[in-house]
């Protein structure tokens, strides 16, 4: 099993390294210039709850940051990704039995490279290590142990059929936490879940635009995957409205998506505002 884990740990740092050498190489030997270059960006976002590929990731109020370095074509992206909640959510110490709380707690790092207009790939190492410590285990970033339950690494393709339609296909390498199923002998087989999603603007005025999604996750291995309880079904379906507010000659971008996960039975509308 420990060995298994080191495998598992090595190969995904290497190939989250591999990709992100590439793309810098490549988005750095461009020389366009562009007129108010400005490589370094920050955001933040207010969220009623954190809400992503059918899961609900926290239910509560979250503040998200995020800080991303772009190369000067705009071709090339590396960031970070964070989260923190406002609420406490129950997890179980597993030494005691007893519910404790803790906040949701997430630093995620991705990269991104854009071939063109249409096609790009990201690598991201998911790292949500909320409860970690509350539960009883030790609080290790870099840990990847599968059973730990809180990073694993994906590598992610994106194509735009059309202006408006996107087609995502995102695959979890070399299984991650939770992303197994346990077989008779009790070894962990790892499932390498796949997800895709197709989501398409169909409406748009000139402050606000109107988005429909439909996502589905499925492995060739396993009869489980890191989404769904089978070996695939559709996990995420919804709309996303958004919407541009105009405060005294800010605009303030508002975003609500609806979501369905119609295996998990799970309907939920999350508020999404963008502060800067």
């Amino acid at each position: 099993m420990k060995n298994n884990t080191q495998f598992s740990l090595k190969n995904s740092i290497f190939c989250f390294i591999i990709i992100f050498v590439f793309v810098l190489h490549t988005g750095q030997a461009q020389n366009d210039t562009l007129v108010n270059y400005k490589p370094f960006n920050v955001s933040a976002h207010v969220k009623n709850m954190h809400i992503w590929h059918g899961f609900v990731v926290h239910s509560g109020a979250v503040l998200a940051t995020s800080l991303e370095f772009n190369s000067k074509n705009q071709k090339f992206t590396f960031g970070f990704w964070g989260g923190g909640s406002f609420a406490t959510t129950d997890v179980t110490n597993k030494i005691t039995g007893d519910n404790v709380s803790a906040y949701y707690k997430e630093l995620s790092i991705y990269t991104k490279y854009r071939f063109s207009d249409k096609f790009f790939i990201e690598a991201v190492t998911h790292n949500n290590y909320t409860g970690v410590e509350e539960r009883g285990d030790k609080l290790n970033y870099w840990s990847y142990d599968k059973t730990q339950g809180y990073n694993f690494v994906d590598l992610n393709f994106g194509y735009n059929v059309t202006p408006n339609t996107l087609l995502y296909l995102a695959t979890i390498i070399n299984g991650g936490s939770g992303d197994y199923e346990v077989l008779n002998d009790g070894s962990l087989q790892e499932s390498w879940t796949h997800y895709f999603e197709i989501n398409s603007k169909i409406w748009q005025d000139k402050n606000s635009s109107l988005s429909v999604f439909a996502g589905g996750a499925w492995s060739f291995i396993t009869d489980k995957t890191f989404y769904t309880e089978s070996n695939g079904n559709i996990i995420n379906v919804g709309a996303a409205y958004n919407k541009n507010i105009d405060i005294s000659g800010y605009k303030l971008p508002v975003d609500v998506t609806l979501m369905w996960n119609p295996e998990a039975e799970k309907a939920v509308l999350q508020l999404d505002i963008t502060l800067f």
